[in-house]
């Protein structure tokens, strides 16, 4: 293949997936009067979950700007970020995480229920657990290592924690009580 014929695969390539993901965010956001209504969410295949860095944020301390309104966690499954957002929008805090191997589907949830100190799906004495959503009785939600750990899930186990710092998991429960909204955005 030639120099050119592989820069324009890249680019068709690019091309395509920009669009997707438009035609994602709009079928999500033209299903907005089903925002308060249970939905099943499935799994993201694992390549959509893992980041891509073309679409990191120019600014990390900026809430992203299709994440929704009002008082509510955003989860960003690319950029692997959280923020709390407050009352007017404003920021409260942001940081990274390390998702799980199993990943909610992009679209508005509610905290479901808390755990102050459990073990996590894959073993780990986590505290701090806010979940908001379960995939295949997969419980998912945010969680600290107490040890401090946020190690990479093993890809060969079925795990529902989004592991951040203790710090920031304190945080999060703090902020997200249960019925909080929590937004999962691509």
């Amino acid at each position: 293949m030639s120099r050119s014929s592989s820069g324009l695969v890249a680019g068709l390539t690019a091309a395509a997936l920009a669009v997707v993901g438009f035609l994602a965010y709009q079928a999500q956001t033209s299903d907005s009067d089903q925002l308060g209504k249970p939905r099943t969410p499935q799994a993201v295949p694992s390549a959509q979950a893992s980041g891509d860095p073309l679409h990191k944020s120019k600014n990390p301390q900026v809430v992203p700007a299709d994440s929704g309104a009002g008082v509510r966690v955003v989860y960003s499954l690319s950029e692997r970020r959280v923020w709390l957002v407050g009352a007017k929008g404003k920021l409260k805090r942001t940081f990274e995480v390390m998702p799980s191997t199993v990943t909610p589907r992009p679209g508005t949830y509610k905290v479901t229920s808390r755990s102050r100190s459990v073990a996590g799906s894959d073993g780990v004495q986590v505290e701090h657990v806010v979940r908001f959503t379960t995939i295949d009785e997969v419980s998912v939600g945010f969680s600290a290592a107490v040890d401090g750990s946020m190690a990479s899930p093993d890809p060969e186990r079925k795990t529902g924690g989004v592991r951040m710092k203790r710090a920031d998991g304190n945080a999060v429960w703090t902020f997200a009580t249960v019925d909080s909204k929590v937004v999962v955005i691509p």
